[in-house]
């Protein structure tokens, strides 16, 4: 589990269908074999390191259903450590289980802020505005998206835009999304996954409105 909290930028040293290298330096200060990190949003496991490295395996599934496939040595990556126990939340629950990609259609500077809006067919469902969603690992809030969900809008300050690598991104730049995980777990209840009819008969969106969701 992840907060979406970018740790720091890493340096892509080498990938292949096994395993992905990373140079970093923050991510290394208590990192152990078998760790969890968010590499650009997508939770892999770490199986080495060393001072300067840590390289984690990786599948030939996932590198074809995020945009880890199409990246070169030298590509700056975003990287976060798995939440600890106690630890501070300070984005939203980050499961590093991509849901699917995006593309980045529009990028305007507002103030000291950013406007970044992206396309995706694979999650519309789980976009709502004023919702959380992570975009390259990065825990963002809707500011707007169409009322089907096929577009949205995210605001980034000026921390996240110098700390991560969403200030590289160009209109047609492919993304990874991973959707609010309490939005899954309402659908999943609700039976609307399923069909299980007699969820939808028990849960409602008045009841779950009349208890603060």
């Amino acid at each position: 589990m992840f907060t979406g909290i970018i740790q720091e930028l890493g340096v892509l040293q080498n990938i292949t269908s096994e395993t992905v290298e990373v140079r970093a330096v923050a991510v290394l200060g208590d990192i152990a074999l078998g760790d969890s990190i968010a590499v650009d949003g997508v939770c892999l496991t770490v199986v080495a390191y060393d001072a300067s490295s840590f390289k984690a395996s990786i599948s030939p599934e996932t590198l074809s259903r995020t945009t880890l496939g199409d990246k070169t040595q030298g590509a700056q990556v975003n990287l976060e450590s798995a939440l600890r126990v106690g630890g501070k939340l300070g984005g939203h629950f980050v499961t590093g289980h991509i849901d699917g990609l995006g593309y980045l259609v529009a990028n305007e500077q507002t103030g000291n802020s950013w406007e970044l809006t992206f396309e995706s067919n694979t999650l519309q469902r789980y976009i709502v505005s004023k919702g959380s969603i992570a975009v390259n690992g990065v825990s963002l809030t809707v500011a707007r998206c169409a009322e089907d969900g096929s577009w949205f809008t995210v605001a980034v300050v000026p921390h996240s835009w110098e700390e991560t690598n969403l200030a590289q991104l160009t209109p047609g730049t492919p993304v990874n999304l991973e959707g609010d995980v309490l939005g899954k777990y309402v659908e999943k209840f609700m039976g609307l996954a399923s069909g299980n009819q007699s969820a939808k008969s028990e849960l409602s969106l008045e009841f779950l409105v009349e208890h603060g969701y």
